[in-house]
C-alpha cells in the first residue's frame, strides 16, 4: 500500500460577526508569518526549535497569537523558505500579502458533516459550510484530515483541506496496458496505446483562447492606469483557472479510459522552458508559456487512484524517430505540415502521432528492463511492437 493526499476545497458560510472575526485573525496569522519571515531572512535561521525560543513570547505579547497558532507560524514560514530554496536555489525573503490561516487538525479546526469549527484570537466559532463532494471523506478509518488552509478569495471564505489515504501500489509486474503520450500545442496531447489505437485532444481552441488573452494583455499594459492594472491580475487568474480547468479534462479522461495497471508514458519536458534560443521570437509565448508541468502533475495522482503509473522518458529524437523501421533522421519530420514521412522506408503519418508511438516503444523497453522479458511479457496483454496504420 502507499499514500495518496489529496486536496478537499469548501466554502465557509459567514455571517457578519464571524467575518471580522476571521478577518482579524487572518491578518494578525499574516502579519506574525513577515514579522519571522524578516527574522529568518536575517539570521538563516530553519530550526523550530530555535525559532521557537527566540520568538514565541514575541508572538504570544505582540500579535496575541494563542499558542497552537505561533507554533503553526513558524511551520508556515519554514515551509514557505524551503519551498523557494529547493526551487531557486537562494535565500529570497517570502512576503505573505494576502490573509491567510494555517489549522491543525483537531487543535486549530474540526470538522463534521455540517459544521466547521475555527479557533480564531477571540475564542472559538463554529460556521456551517458547503459541502459538495465532501461527505466522503468522514470514514476517519479511511481518510485522514491534515493542516489545512483558510483564505479568502474574492470576499468569500474557502478551507483547503489535505486529506491523506491509502491506495493499493501499482506493480510492474500488473501492467496490461502502455499508452504513449506526445504533449504539444497543435495537439495537447496525441496518444498511441497497447491496442494500436490512437487518439488526439485538439489545441486549436486553446491556442485561440490563449492568444486572445495575450491581445488582451498588451492592451491594458498600454493603458496604464489603475484600473488597467487590476484588469491585468484578474484576467490572469481568470486564463489559470481555465487552463487548469482544461487540463484537469484531459487527464481524468486519459486515467478513465484506460484500464487499471496502465503505464502512462510522457516526456521528461524538464528543460522546455529555457529552449527559447531555438524557438521563434513570435511564437515563444506561446511555446514557454503553455502548461505542461500541470498536466503531468493531475495525469500522476489520477494514475495513482486508478493503480496506474507514470513514467517521464528522455525526449530526445521521439519526433525524428521512424516506429517502424527505427531510422532517425531530422528531415523525417516537416514541422509546417505537421508530417513525418521516414527517407528509409517511406512511412508517413502525422508527426504528433510518432511521437506518441515511440514513447509507446520506450514504455514497452522500460517494462522489458523492469523484469526478466521472458517472465514477464509471456502471456501479457502488452504487445512488444507498434502497428504501421
Amino acid at each position: 500500500m502507499e499514500q495518496m493526499t489529496v486536496t478537499a476545497k469548501i466554502q465557509i458560510s459567514v455571517n457578519a460577526d464571524s467575518k471580522v472575526l476571521l478577518d482579524e485573525t487572518m491578518s494578525v496569522y499574516s502579519d506574525a508569518c513577515n514579522y519571522v519571515s524578516d527574522y529568518v531572512f536575517r539570521t538563516h535561521d530553519l530550526k523550530q526549535f530555535s525559532l521557537n525560543k527566540a520568538l514565541y513570547s514575541t508572538l504570544r505579547e505582540m500579535f496575541g497569537l494563542k499558542s497552537q497558532m505561533a507554533q503553526s507560524v513558524f511551520k508556515t514560514v519554514i515551509a514557505r523558505y524551503k519551498t523557494i530554496l529547493e526551487n531557486q536555489k537562494e535565500w529570497i525573503q517570502p512576503s505573505f500579502k494576502k490573509p491567510q490561516y494555517d489549522l491543525v487538525w483537531n487543535r486549530d479546526y474540526s470538522l463534521t458533516q455540517n459544521c466547521f469549527s475555527v479557533n480564531t484570537l477571540n475564542g472559538r466559532v463554529k460556521l456551517p459550510y458547503f459541502s459538495g463532494s465532501m461527505s466522503k471523506y468522514f470514514d476517519h478509518t479511511i481518510y485522514k484530515f491534515g493542516t489545512a488552509k483558510l483564505v479568502n478569495k474574492h470576499g468569500k471564505y474557502y478551507l483547503h483541506i489535505p486529506v491523506t489515504y491509502d491506495i493499493e501500489e501499482s506493480n510492474i509486474s500488473d501492467i496490461c496496458n502502455v499508452v504513449g503520450i506526445d504533449r504539444g500545442i497543435n495537439f495537447v496531447v496525441a496518444t498511441y496505446d497497447s491496442k494500436h489505437k490512437s487518439g488526439f485532444v485538439s489545441g486549436k481552441a486553446i491556442k485561440q483562447k490563449r492568444a486572445h488573452y495575450s491581445k488582451l494583455r498588451k492592451e491594458l499594459q498600454m493603458c496604464k492606469t489603475p484600473s488597467s492594472r487590476r484588469r491585468l491580475k484578474a484576467i490572469g487568474q481568470r486564463e489559470n483557472r481555465w487552463m487548469q480547468d482544461v487540463n484537469h479534462q484531459v487527464s481524468k479522461a486519459l486515467a478513465e479510459s484506460n484500464p487499471k495497471h496502465t503505464l502512462f508514458v510522457l516526456e521528461d519536458l524538464s528543460g522546455v522552458r529555457n529552449a527559447t534560443e531555438r524557438v521563434r521570437a513570435k511564437d515563444r509565448y506561446v511555446s514557454v508559456s503553455w502548461s505542461f508541468y500541470d498536466l503531468e502533475q493531475k495525469l500522476v495522482y489520477k494514475a495513482k487512484q486508478n493503480q496506474s503509473t507514470v513514467i517521464k522518458v528522455d525526449p530526445r529524437y521521439t519526433s525524428q524517430c521512424c516506429p517502424v523501421c527505427g531510422h532517425i533522421e531530422k528531415a523525417n519530420r516537416d514541422k509546417k505540415l505537421h508530417l513525418f514521412t521516414c527517407k528509409n522506408c517511406g512511412y508517413k503519418s502525422n508527426d504528433d502521432r510518432i511521437g506518441a508511438m515511440n514513447l509507446y516503444r520506450m514504455g514497452i523497453n522500460y517494462l522489458c528492463l523492469s523484469a526478466d522479458k521472458a517472465d514477464m511479457m509471456e502471456g501479457s496483454k502488452v504487445p512488444d511492437t507498434v502497428t504501421a496504420e
